[in-house]
């Protein structure tokens, strides 16, 4: 039972770091999208 315990810890954290890894880049890529939508409107 143990061992199955930290497999899916083991998946857990991986998921859980994608999940991020996914969100930052979104967010970096928002925030390009914005500056360029900035200079656009000037």
């Amino acid at each position: 039972m143990n061992e199955t315990v930290f497999q899916a810890l083991e998946m857990m954290w991986k998921g859980m770091l994608g999940i991020f890894v996914a969100i930052i880049i979104i967010m970096v890529f928002v925030m390009i999208m914005g500056k360029m939508g900035e200079k656009k409107d000037n």
